[in-house]
């Protein structure tokens, strides 16, 4: 008998307070809408279901047709968003994707789903800017989740440090630059721009 395996839904992780932007990053418009919706919309042919991940009050601001998630957690950063998604669908498995990867696009997430290791606890793209799995560019899988819930590991990426997880090399690793400040932004919409 084959292993059922777990339903893929995706998060796009836009809870955060940014800071160092200034601005909140899931609004931001790289590509015509806010980046936070623009993610979603790449995510929706790859997942059964998409939620965005985001602080209570953030929820009523989503437009019609997407999913809020609160944080049960709003302290955590992106491990409380992990954490009430894994509460929200217990026994799914989760593509999260951070709001501040602008560069990140379909065809580079269609990859990671090729590439899903169902028997692994999670499948990630490696990040030479972390030097190890990117823990919100990855398909968390529920031991994943369960591993990040005990807190042993303090965090999502020391959790898949210690977790068993497919690592996926891209040609191109850029596109895994987080995007946290004004240059860094001006950056990154420069490079869109070009053909």
């Amino acid at each position: 008998m084959k292993d059922i395996q777990p339903p893929l839904y995706g998060l796009v992780l836009a809870g955060g307070l940014s800071e160092r932007m200034g601005a909140d990053k899931g609004l931001l418009n790289y590509r015509g809408k806010p980046h936070r919706e623009w993610l979603a919309d790449q995510l929706a042919p790859l997942c059964e279901q998409v939620f965005i991940s985001c602080r209570p009050e953030q929820v009523a601001e989503l437009p019609q047709g997407y999913r809020g998630l609160p944080d049960r957690a709003p302290n955590l950063g992106p491990a409380g968003g992990l954490l009430s998604a894994a509460a929200a669908q217990p026994g799914a498995a989760w593509m999260a994707v951070a709001c501040d990867l602008p560069l990140l696009d379909a065809d580079t997430l269609a990859v990671l789903i090729e590439a899903r290791d169902t028997s692994a606890d999670a499948t990630a793209f490696f990040s030479p800017y972390i030097n190890g799995p990117d823990p919100l560019a990855a398909i968390w899988e529920p031991t994943a989740l369960a591993l990040l819930a005990d807190g042993q590991h303090k965090g999502p990426f020391k959790t898949l440090i210690s977790a068993r997880v497919r690592l996926i090399h891209l040609d191109d690793a850029s596109v895994l630059a987080n995007v946290n400040t004004p240059g860094a932004r001006a950056e990154a919409q420069a490079r869109l721009k070009k053909p």
